[in-house]
């Protein structure tokens, strides 16, 4: 297999000083526009509470709706919404409206995790994440399929196919089969954690098994939408190409440990461990290589952690839909 839908992920991050958020959102848009020019079928923003270093966009649906009115054409998706801090019926009616408004270009990509302090802001510092992201996950699951939520009454505006559009992230296989035995869409992160098991693994190494988990429990008549999710920076080259991604990654460490972010590496190589860095044909020949990206069917490109620039950034955009995604197998105007 191989990827038939190309996605832009967007961290909306700062990369310098002085931006502000009014900057970093219409940098982001401007993003999802190119994307749009260029045939990327796809754009995907996270969210994000008070961790600055990871993103800026605590309400990924207010965005999308923004995002929505200047993109007629790209499908638009959360990658992804903590369940586990919202009210699951407010998510359903938020993601009903926007789906309405886009034309039925909503994809809800949902997951259980989040920082610490994102969990101790809700009043969540103690609580089984699983369980009430499962808790959740089940009451939003039904609110879109129809089901009676007071007095008979069922979700308006109505959501439509919107229930048939959900993916679950997750970084386990016990949650990938999860995914699949709801027929939902799998979301594999740009990287994955690490034990001392798999701490010389590659990230396609890691991530097979969840991909096999999911395979073995989707119901026969459901279609596997797997959307690998990969950190890409791609210059002209080669020198730029690691001069912006070792400056960005110095970045990225320094803002984590500014702002008490998650401890998810300590080195400038462990933060660029999981990211494919180089000239468009220096790209391809790593990601070929990537087993679990075979297997998707969507390819999802972000350039966070590297954050290299404007224009850096956008430039990084177009040689993927023009030099590197076409040599992958994917080509634009594929159907959806």
């Amino acid at each position: 297999m191989t990827p038939r839908h190309l996605g832009l992920f967007t961290r909306l991050v700062r990369s310098g000083e002085n931006e502000d958020s009014a900057t970093v959102y219409r940098h982001a848009l401007e993003q999802f526009e190119l994307a749009e020019r260029l045939g990327y079928d796809a754009a995907w923003v996270a969210q994000h509470h008070l961790d600055p270093a990871e993103g800026g966009l605590p309400s990924p649906f207010v965005f999308l709706a923004h995002a929505a009115a200047r993109t007629p054409r790209l499908r638009l998706g959360t990658a992804i919404v903590t369940l586990a801090l919202e009210d699951p019926i407010r998510v359903a009616e938020d993601a009903a409206v926007l789906d309405v408004l886009s034309g039925g270009r909503l994809e809800i990509g949902l997951g259980a995790g989040g920082s610490r302090h994102a969990f101790e802001l809700f009043d969540l510092a103690g609580a089984d994440r699983q369980q009430v992201y499962a808790d959740k996950l089940a009451a939003l699951t039904a609110a879109l399929a129809g089901a009676p939520l007071v007095g008979g009454r069922a979700l308006n505006p109505p959501a439509g196919t919107l229930r048939n559009r959900l993916w679950q992230a997750t970084f386990s296989a016990s949650g990938a089969r999860r995914a699949g035995l709801a027929g939902d869409g799998l979301l594999l992160s740009k990287a994955q954690p690490r034990d001392t098991a798999t701490v010389g693994a590659t990230l396609w190494e890691i991530q097979e098994p969840l991909v096999a988990a999911y395979l073995a429990a989707l119901p026969a008549a459901a279609e596997p939408r797997i959307g690998a999710s990969r950190g890409v920076f791609v210059a002209d080259d080669h020198d730029t190409a690691w001069a912006l991604a070792e400056r960005g990654a110095a970045r990225f460490l320094e803002q984590l440990r500014r702002n008490g972010g998650p401890e998810v590496a300590g080195t400038v190589e462990e933060v660029l461990q999981d990211s494919f860095v180089g000239t468009p044909d220096e790209v391809v020949a790593k990601l070929s290589a990537d087993t679990a990206l075979r297997q998707a069917t969507d390819f999802i490109v972000q350039v966070h952690p590297v954050d290299p620039g404007r224009e850096a950034t956008l430039r990084s955009i177009e040689l993927i839909a023009t030099k590197v995604a076409p040599q992958l197998g994917w080509r634009e105007g594929t159907k959806q």
